[in-house]
């Protein structure tokens, strides 16, 4: 079996696919968005009760605190297990921490590609890669790519595809 070199030295078998993670960016969006929501009603959830009916009360403010800190390294080790991998038929996006899914799309299979970015996700200079297949089960995302990888993507697959369905 044949290795070859990787850009941080390390060594992968010959066929085996290169993977790419997602952009720290993805983690710093989620992460805000959880601080945002969780922060004001573990605020409010200490305060409001605290005022009311006194300060045992403020205790309640213990699970948005305790969902907060929980939160926090679990986005970490979901962003972690995002990945992506272009073979020479097919796309591979492999996810999950628990429950680990890897969705095989063939090129010559995809109808559509999308790129799209909220306004959330604009502010952070995110944008995801939606792959629509004839089977909408096997409709897959790639979210938090930088735009121009996400365009990148988007061409290649496009082409890709093209070439692929012709020969159907």
């Amino acid at each position: 079996m044949e290795t070859g070199t990787l850009e941080d030295g390390a060594e992968r078998a010959e066929g085996e696919p290169v993977w790419t993670g997602l952009p720290p960016g993805l983690l710093r969006m989620r992460r805000l968005l959880l601080v945002v929501w969780l922060g004001p009603i573990t605020v409010g959830t200490a305060l409001l009760p605290a005022w009311l009916a006194g300060p045992v009360w403020a205790a309640f403010a213990l699970l948005p605190l305790g969902l907060l800190l929980w939160g926090w390294p679990m986005l970490g080790r979901n962003w972690r297990s995002w990945r992506y991998a272009e073979r020479a038929d097919d796309l591979l996006i492999s996810r999950g921490v628990l429950w680990r899914e890897e969705t095989v799309v063939p090129y010559g299979r995809m109808q559509l590609v999308e790129v799209t970015s909220g306004p959330v996700e604009r502010h952070f200079g995110l944008a995801s890669v939606q792959l629509h297949t004839a089977a909408a089960a096997t409709d897959a995302c790639i979210p938090g790519l930088d735009p121009a990888e996400a365009e990148r993507l988007r061409d290649r697959l496009t082409q890709l595809g093209e070439a692929r369905s012709a020969g159907l």
